[in-house]
């Protein structure tokens, strides 16, 4: 039964749920239903598909993540980044408003879904660790700025596109003699007004005496008001004549059964945007889904994630969706709305299957400025203006992948992008990992502490060189180790004992012990005796399997103390000098 509930986690909040947590679930699905409406339309329509598709992929996904998923608040559906991501790679292949994009779409959320499921059996979800949060925020930033820019030709009324931030910025000048004047009359004020939402409505309607929670409640409300109110302005002033582009006709009914593609050659074509889909999704669902458990103090599963969100996107290919994930203003909306557990998914799921019944009809004569101008708000906050210049503060190596992210992500598209990012954090580690931190370091006076000459007054002696290796002995860094403690001992030519300090070493492999027994020999060779201190226990028990114990020419020992007086007995001192001309100055 363990095991079951462990790939059900339906089965361990199941067994809880009351009449009190249904009622709170119920309320938080309203809520967010509400919300979802025109985000689905409006996601679906930046992923260049039938507005309706995004409804589709708002129902059936939500019933599967609640029955695989582990958060208890996260909302899934569509999102703005991965209907971004979406409308390259199936524009990539097909034409948007044809069949064989909308085919595309489906078979990419089905090879998404397929492989989450499988990192998730094979508790993979480290994977997702390549991408540094520096990566992340300069993709997430960079896309907000695509997809707002995307968006602008639908506020202005105009036909323009691109798939970098040059072309469509030159696609957008080069038409705007084209503005459709009564477009802009709708986009304009529905974008601030949405602003205004966002920040100003929850104090207005405090300060009409309405409670803070209903207030912040009605406040995200603010999209369906302003869809209302611009399907009145279109019908008042019969702006459809006048050139205002509508949503127009909506299928109604419930999500139909689809078949991804079979096709080889599409999938070969799909399957590296379907794994950048699933990790950027699984990164960003992840992330929201720890923030608002840790507020409850609950826990997630990230393998079970993966197959929470598996189970999701498969699900949304075949009801005739595109690839979801976890979205943080839904979640944080569905978290505020007082959600317990992943029913209220479900309910919300019902909500949107009964508005595609019976309200798709009222979504004729919706402007598509609207849908665009809702997008444009929401992706607006996701663009992060102060982290590169905190970046460049804290590290200059993160701040180099998060520019690189942002920048091949504007000039050469999402994919590159993402790639690019990875590319360049894999790199930087690879070029820290291969000149690790090295110190010498002497006894800080009066205790059995250790410490960097360079930055604390401490006492040493000539005839004894410790040094405090803080990194792992792998292939990449041998090397630089073994001829950084020869060029020291070169420089210091009274040297008689050589101490590595080890207790930041957490590995020695195969490169790192050559390196050690070939340090041993050359030290041995000049007259220098080599010790160890502080090695860690399982690194201890890998190096007692080979020779190099045996082959020492010094001892390890159990603290840097005790190895740095002995070594001083060596060498006919039994203290450390309190004389100041053996202190080394702080600098």
């Amino acid at each position: 039964m363990h095991m079951l509930s462990r790939y059900l986690p339906i089965l361990d909040w199941g067994r809880t749920y009351d009449r009190t947590v249904l009622s709170n679930d119920l309320m938080a699905a309203v809520i967010v239903t509400i919300m979802l409406i025109p985000q689905s339309l409006a996601y679906a329509l930046l992923a260049g598909l039938p507005p309706v598709v995004g409804l589709y992929a708002s129902i059936l996904p939500l019933v599967l993540y609640a029955i695989f998923g582990t958060s208890r608040t996260l909302a899934v559906g569509p999102v703005a980044v991965v209907s971004l991501m979406t409308a390259s790679a199936a524009g990539a292949v097909a034409d948007q408003g044809t069949a064989a994009y909308l085919e595309a779409a489906i078979t990419l959320a089905f090879l998404s879904g397929i492989m989450l499921a499988i990192l998730g059996l094979l508790r993979a979800g480290f994977l997702a660790n390549l991408l540094s949060h520096p990566v992340i925020s300069g993709f997430i930033t960079a896309s907000g700025i695509l997809i707002a820019t995307s968006q602008l030709k639908h506020i202005l009324g105009i036909s323009a596109g691109g798939d970098n931030w040059p072309d469509m910025l030159g696609s957008l000048a080069a038409s705007l003699g084209t503005t459709n004047y009564w477009t802009l009359a709708v986009g304009v004020p529905v974008t601030l007004f949405l602003f205004w939402v966002r920040k100003g409505a929850k104090p207005a309607l405090q300060r009409m005496g309405m409670p803070p929670r209903a207030a912040d409640m009605t406040a995200k409300a603010g999209p369906v008001v302003a869809v209302a109110l611009t399907i009145l302005a279109v019908l008042a002033f019969d702006l459809q004549a006048k050139g205002v582009n509508l949503v127009g006709a909506i299928p109604q009914g419930l999500p139909p059964f689809a078949v991804p593609s079979t096709d080889l050659s599409l999938i070969q074509q799909l399957w590296v945007p379907a794994l950048l889909i699933s990790i950027i999704g699984f990164v960003e669902s992840v992330s929201v889904a720890q923030t608002l458990a840790a507020k409850r103090r609950q826990r997630i599963a990230p393998d079970q994630e993966l197959i929470g969100l598996g189970a999701a996107n498969i699900a949304s290919a075949f009801s005739g969706g595109y690839p979801v994930t976890g979205g943080f203003a839904r979640s944080a909306v569905n978290f505020d709305a007082g959600a317990e557990t992943p029913a209220a998914g479900a309910f919300t799921a019902i909500g949107i299957a009964l508005a595609t019944l019976f309200l798709t009809p009222l979504l004729f004569s919706l402007p598509i400025a609207t849908l665009a101008a809702t997008i444009i708000v929401a992706v607006l906050s996701l663009v992060d203006l102060k982290t590169p210049k905190l970046l460049w503060r804290y590290s200059k190596a993160d701040f180099a992948a998060h520019m690189a992210t942002i920048g091949v992500t504007l000039l050469a598209g999402v994919e590159l992008g993402v790639i690019s990012g990875v590319g360049v954090g894999l790199m930087l580690y690879l070029w820290r990992a291969s000149r690790p931190h090295a110190a010498i370091v002497g006894r800080v006076p009066e205790t059995e502490h250790f410490r960097n000459i360079e930055r604390h007054k401490v006492f040493t002696v000539p005839h004894v060189l410790s040094i405090r290796i803080d990194e792992a002995l792998t292939y990449l860094n041998a090397r630089w180790l073994e001829e950084y403690v020869l060029e020291q001992v070169a420089d210091h030519p009274a040297v008689r004992s050589v101490i590595l300090m080890c207790s930041a070493v957490n590995e020695i492999d195969a490169s790192g012990l050559e390196s050690l027994e070939a340090i041993n020999h050359r030290l041995g060779d000049g007259g220098v005796v080599l010790h160890l201190s502080e090695v860690k226990g399982p690194v201890m028990d890998r190096l007692k399997r080979t020779h190099f114990l045996e082959d020492l020419s010094g001892n390890v020992f159990l603290s840097q103390d005790r190895a740095f007086s002995e070594a001083l007995k060596d060498d006919g001192q039994d203290e450390v000098s309190d004389d100041p001309l053996l202190a080394r100055g702080m600098i």
